[in-house]
């Protein structure tokens, strides 16, 4: 079954495209990355998936209904999204518990009552991501970790058949980013887990379990396949259009810029002026 179906997508505002030409499908049971500069067009193609944004041109299927022809609330209960969107209007005084139950109506804060097997299930969900001594906090008093912890365990409530994790370790420190990471490896590998759909920036936070790889790159699709077979040195240094050396550690891919021709040359003048002063 495919879950996420676009074909021939394109999004245009102003006169300009902002996605050109899409052609992208995710099967259930897949879990994938979208890899992106800043203004590659990840927001817009997150957008279309969620049914904020229409396509232009092209036709967009999302767990077998299409946008435009579908009751768009109904649609978006199925697709957990963390972002820093979501992040933001979220009450500080709210309690970590609360937060989590309202996943299950997908709704910013806590209106609806509850039933004893919901506040057991957001239990069981706060326990797989590490953040049951949290429930009586107040939103405010979380860390950036804590917090995205917590909207996980919230997104988890509705069952989501999709879960969009966008940026999730956008202004963590390194100890804090690899414990998350960490345990988004621990919750694929979990028997209901939903398809993931992990958008970075950051080539090293793809783990082991994104099989599955979208290079985006100016509104279009670089390329899509096997993450190990599109995150190589020269597929890599092609899609930035700077020369990158590649390494492989722990099963997760990490780059670095080549120092470039030039960089060299000036590398080299420096320290022949330093050996003729000296």
């Amino acid at each position: 079954m495919l879950l996420i179906n676009l074909c021939e997508v394109t999004v245009t505002k102003n006169k300009k495209n902002i996605l050109s030409n899409i052609n992208w499908q995710v099967k259930k049971g897949e879990h994938w990355s979208i890899l992106g500069l800043n203004g590659s067009g990840k927001t817009t193609l997150l957008n279309v998936i969620n049914g904020y944004i229409h396509p232009t041109i092209g036709q967009a299927e999302i767990l077998g209904e299409s946008l435009g022809k579908t009751y768009i609330p109904d649609l978006r209960k199925q697709i957990g999204l963390i972002s820093t969107s979501i992040q933001q209007q979220i009450q500080n005084f709210e309690s970590v518990l609360s937060i989590v139950l309202s996943g299950k109506f997908a709704s910013i804060g806590l209106w609806e009552a509850v039933e004893k097997e919901d506040v057991e299930a957001a239990q069981n969900y706060m326990k797989i991501l590490n953040c049951t001594h949290l429930q009586e906090r107040e939103y405010g008093t979380l860390s950036q970790g804590e917090r995205q912890r917590v909207l996980i365990a919230r997104a988890l409530m509705a069952n989501p058949k999709i879960l969009i994790l966008d940026e999730p370790c956008n202004g963590l420190d390194i100890i804090t980013r690899e414990e998350l990471l960490k345990i988004i490896d621990d919750l694929s590998k979990t028997r209901d887990c939903p398809t993931l759909i992990y958008v970075t920036h950051h080539v090293e936070e793809i783990l082991p379990c994104f099989t599955h790889s979208l290079l985006l790159r100016n509104g279009e699709v670089f390329k899509k396949g096997g993450s190990s077979e599109l995150l190589t040195e020269e597929n890599l240094s092609n899609f930035y259009g700077r020369a990158v050396s590649v390494q492989r550690e722990q099963n997760r891919t990490w780059v670095a810029l080549k120092e470039s021709v030039e960089e060299k040359g000036l590398e080299n003048q420096e320290q022949q002026y330093s050996l003729h002063v000296k």
